[in-house]
């Protein structure tokens, strides 16, 4: 059987691909385009780790076909982060400790970003609601409805996804999470090495 081609906008930039006419769009992102992050958990659209938004809309990628996706613009877990780095909810859920194995992360974090744009400050309610979803076996969810709290909190008062530095030095949230140390909470004090010039994170 002849192979497909189609374009799309896949994370804002332009792809061609050839499919079958019976491929999902999660084994074309995985397998033709090579965006991993996108994960399969049950292939049958009931655990939300393929979830990824369609033309601004919340998808299992698995129930959808690749064909389908021609001439829409799809967003998947590599394009949440923006030049500047980390996505807030990405931060959240690494300050929070949202995750253990993974696999379902991507999908909470697609999902919960299609929340946060329709609703900056929903009830924890709200936020179940919308997840119900999505499954995780892992972390019992406690952590990832407060890491989506945490996630608009900061997004809704963008001078919180700073953290203040001696000397006026301001350093992005995000790269607290790039480098082998703790992430402390904003309200901790950051003092400075002997020399000035090197912040310390106080012991844990």
């Amino acid at each position: 059987m002849a192979r497909l081609h189609v374009e799309s906008k896949i994370n804002g930039e332009t792809q061609e691909f050839l499919c079958d006419a019976s491929q999902s769009l999660l084994d074309v992102l995985r397998d033709e385009l090579g965006l991993t992050g996108t994960k399969e958990g049950c292939g049958t659209g009931d655990c939300g780790a393929c979830s990824v938004l369609v033309d601004g809309r919340l998808v299992c990628s698995c129930l959808m076909l690749g064909v389908e996706a021609s001439g829409k613009n799809v967003e998947t877990i590599e394009g949440i982060a923006g030049d500047e780095g980390l996505h807030p909810l990405q931060n959240a859920f690494l300050e929070n400790a949202a995750l253990q194995c993974g696999i379902c992360t991507p999908g909470f974090i697609v999902a919960s970003k299609a929340l946060l744009e329709k609703n900056p400050n929903p009830d924890e309610s709200t936020i179940r609601y919308w997840l119900a979803g999505n499954l995780c076996r892992c972390t019992g969810y406690d952590k990832i409805i407060r890491a989506v709290q945490d996630a608009a909190e900061k997004m809704s008062h963008p001078a919180k996804l700073l953290i203040p530095l001696p000397d006026g030095v301001l350093l992005e949230s995000h790269l607290l999470c790039s480098i082998p140390v703790p992430c402390h909470p904003v309200n901790h004090s950051i003092t400075t090495s002997s020399t000035g010039d090197t912040p310390k994170w106080p012991d844990s």
